[in-house]
């Protein structure tokens, strides 16, 4: 006789006292739907309580955390009894002293479907299902974690599941679902104001060669201005440029104005801020003007509607979105706010339309596509006029009494820095009243860009500066060597991140047309095995790394810029072979270049760079792990420009010690005059990382580093040991001091490590620090901060000075 499958959940109920309902099997009609429910009981400690209706129950598991709609996140799910499937409507008070004592409310409903044979997948351990709920929708999987059930032991007491959200057209990374819906679906909630949305990267869109002219895009007018994020909810507006900057205050006008709207509530908005021509054109030198002048009188083109009601909508098609944006915004109130136009076609006329009345060029957008935030082929640009970014790398000196005849400008070009050209035409007195002391503090003595590119006449009376500076730039075309010709200065970027600053890469649009978008491409790169898990505690896979390095390549390309890498790959994921590579060799995806360098004794080896973002996507392709960097530069590998301390604990020291130790390694470099920055290495640790300026050599640097580790072990051998015997470090702390040598590398900020729990090797600043209790407190998948925390910690030209060295007894 086949066993009950509500016996247990016979056995824990008392249905004289409680008012759930009793235990009875049920038969789904042939080709009947199959009952969903999810149902928050807050009883000893708050759930939600997932069923799935299949032979006659509802098989059950408890969420700890709640459902979420982000694939990132990997939310427990504990197996717990079968309940009949009268359970899926029940609300109510399970009264004290019952089992599951406490409140429990019906928080989604609806019905699913199984993805193959749901009896296969839950015997294997892995059932994957759509969700046809009204607050959870689309694809999910429920994965059985080892070790698996054994013979005889309840459900609930033997296996551990998780619940995680498929990557699809119902994936929302922002915010947590049950945070939007604390209450029940059954009741319609009082109407309360919105949160406000909070950050999310812009889409970007492709450069190509001419607009698309199949079917399935619009067309709207490129506009010449600042791309804005504006979140909107309970009468507040908080504006934020594309890499997250707030500036709200920049634009007082369009804040008020956006506060004041009604109908505005938890609403995310992408646009561009504008100043405008008579003639209706965008203008980003006017631009400049009016924030220099207080920043009224602006425009906010805004062409897409990311959330609305503080629920996302990024994986709506765009013409959804459009039409909710529409709707939304209504005619325009004369308060600097419109819906910017857009047009279906036919791409060439509208091209050349666009490009006569004097606009920069055109947008083009896939109707279907959702909202992905960074750079993809579901948008894509075509450029009327030659204009861009640049970035500020030095000046060429004024005899007419000027603070400079020119800047000199450079970009990004496959992991180098080239130099770009010179430009100087289109400067007011107030464009040099602002960039003369901003140049002078930046100041340098060596060029930041490939010499290979320098022409030896601009080399030899240029005054070099730290390349932090972003520029537009208009300009008549490109030598061949691509320098810009006839240029002329517009005003600063300082919207954009100098790491982002790249060559123009013009992409044919056949080929931008062809390139997937659903999920298994990223910036271009093509990922195998999307779906193949590199961390299984977590569950997390290859396309969520991708989808980390994509997200956080604005803040690590900066560590990473002209600098040799190591790397760390488990391509089978973390648990399998690993293994270190430093020397370029075959397989490397777009992204990553070589160098070649020379070592003492003549011997010439072929080193690996990540040069773009694109090279960190292509990093999660082939199983990269971790990236660790060398201590210097490429265009002087002789030259160190850091100094690294690695705080590494015995077993039996808590991370109490090492804290403590890194504000006294902080206090002990103050001493000498430098500043330095602490780094969470995901590990045991604590890297404390000192930039300095690239005057001396590495024996120097490193007969320094093997100094000050000395002297902290002489005074407190209690506390530290500075070698590497393991017996000595017993019980005390070892200050790696070793990795200040031409070929030693350590964690790059930011860098996933292959750890159990997707650790991140994270940059904190020194009142962060204080309040954190573990070198691997964050994780792969966190959220990001909008800015460096590092950022302005360190003065741009400190460097070990004689005194100093002095001071440690190294010659130098």
């Amino acid at each position: 006789m086949a066993a009950d499958p509500l016996d247990s959940y016979r056995r824990k109920r008392r249905f004289d006292r409680t008012p759930e309902p009793e235990a009875r099997s049920g038969r789904t009609p042939e080709g009947g739907r199959l009952t969903y429910a999810i149902q928050k009981h807050d009883a000893r400690r708050l759930h939600y309580d997932l069923r799935l209706e299949w032979a006659g129950v509802l098989k059950s598991w408890a969420i700890t955390r709640g459902p979420s709609l982000d694939p990132r996140q990997k939310r427990l799910a504990v197996r717990t009894e079968d309940h009949p499937l009268a359970y899926a409507g029940f609300e109510g008070q399970i009264p004290a002293g019952q089992y599951g004592a406490g409140e429990v409310v019906l928080w989604d409903r609806g019905h699913w479907e199984p993805v193959g044979d749901a009896e296969d997948g839950l015997a294997a351990g892995r059932l994957d299902f759509i969700l046809h709920g009204e607050r959870l929708r689309g694809r999910f999987v429920l994965v059985r974690m080892k070790p698996a059930a054994k013979a005889g032991r309840a459900p609930e007491k033997a296996e551990n599941w998780l619940l995680i959200k498929r990557d699809d057209a119902d994936a929302d990374p922002t915010g947590e679902v049950t945070r939007r819906h604390p209450g029940s679906v059954a009741v319609q909630p009082k109407r309360e104001a919105a949160p406000l949305p909070g950050f999310v990267a812009p889409m970007l869109a492709t450069l190509t060669d001419r607009p698309p002219r199949g079917p399935g895009w619009v067309f709207e007018i490129k506009l010449d201005g600042y791309r804005a994020l504006a979140a909107v909810s309970g009468g507040r507006a908080v504006i934020r440029t594309r890499s997250g900057l707030d500036w709200t205050d920049r634009f007082p006008g369009i804040a008020r104005a956006l506060a004041a709207r009604p109908g505005l509530d938890g609403v995310l908005l992408d646009g561009e801020m504008t100043a405008m021509t008579a003639d209706g054109r965008t203008d980003f030198s006017a631009l400049q003007a009016a924030l220099s002048a207080g920043g009224e009188g602006l425009h906010y083109g805004v062409f897409d509607l990311l959330a609305a009601g503080g629920e996302s909508l990024r994986h709506l098609p765009w013409t959804t979105r459009r039409a909710r944006l529409r709707a939304l915004l209504g005619a325009p109130a004369g308060d600097g706010i419109h819906l910017v136009d857009h047009s279906p076609g036919p791409a060439g006329d509208l091209l050349d339309q666009v490009c006569a009345a004097g606009h920069e060029g055109l947008i083009a957008k896939r109707t279907d596509a959702p909202y992905r935030p960074g750079r993809g082929h579901a948008w894509l640009k075509v450029k009327c006029s030659q204009a861009g970014e640049y970035v500020v790398v030095g000046t060429s000196p004024s005899e007419a009494g000027r603070p400079f005849a020119s800047l000199l400008l450079a970009v990004q070009d496959r992991g180098t820095c080239r130099y770009a050209g010179r430009v100087g035409a289109g400067f007011s007195d107030r464009d040099f009243a602002w960039l003369a002391p901003r140049l002078t503090a930046l100041a340098r003595r060596t060029p930041p860009v490939d010499r290979d590119s320098l022409p030896p006449a601009v080399a030899r009376a240029a005054r070099w500066v730290e390349p932090r500076i972003v520029v537009q730039i208009a300009h008549g075309g490109l030598t061949g060597e691509g320098l810009i010709r006839q240029g002329r200065y517009l005003g600063p970027r300082e919207d954009k991140p100098a790491a982002e600053v790249e060559a123009d890469r013009v992409m044919a649009v056949e080929e931008a047309e062809a390139m997937d978008e659903t999920g298994d491409s990223l910036r271009g790169v093509r990922l195998t095995h999307p779906d193949r898990v590199l961390f299984p505690e977590q569950g997390i896979t290859k396309r969520d790394l991708a989808r980390w390095f994509d997200a956080v390549a604005g803040l690590m390309m900066p560590h990473l810029e002209n600098r040799l890498v190591s790397l760390v790959r488990c391509p089978e994921g973390r648990r399998k072979a690993c293994f270190f590579q430093r020397h370029a060799g075959r397989g490397l995806p777009r992204g990553f270049a070589s160098r070649k360098l020379t070592d003492s004794l003549g011997s010439t080896e072929e080193y690996v760079l990540v040069r773009d973002p694109e090279g960190l996507v292509g990093a999660a392709q082939i199983g990269v792990l971790e990236l660790h960097l060398w201590g210097s530069r490429i265009d002087r590998p002789q030259r160190p420009d850091r100094l690294v301390f690695d705080l590494d604990p015995d077993p039996a020291v808590g991370f109490e010690a090492v804290r403590q130790a890194a504000f006294d390694m902080r206090d002990a470099l103050a001493a000498l005059d430098l500043a330095s920055v602490p780094l969470l290495t995901g590990g045991k640790g604590v890297h404390v990382v000192v930039p300095i300026t690239r005057r001396h050599d590495w024996p120097v640097v490193k007969a320094a580093a093997k100094a000050l580790a000395q002297r902290f072990a002489d005074h407190d051998p209690g506390r530290f040991v500075a070698t590497m015997s393991k017996a000595k470090r017993r019980g005390r702390i070892f200050i790696d001091h070793f990795r200040n040598d031409r070929t030693a590398t350590a964690i790059c900020p930011w860098s996933p490590r292959a750890r159990a729990g997707a650790p991140v090797a994270r940059p904190v600043d020194w009142q962060m620090l204080a309040g954190i209790d573990r070198a691997d407190a964050f994780r792969l998948g966190d959220p990001l901060p909008a800015t460096d925390p590092w950022a302005g910690l360190v003065p741009p030209r400190q460097g070990l000075t004689a005194a100093a060295l002095r001071a440690l007894g190294v010659a130098e």
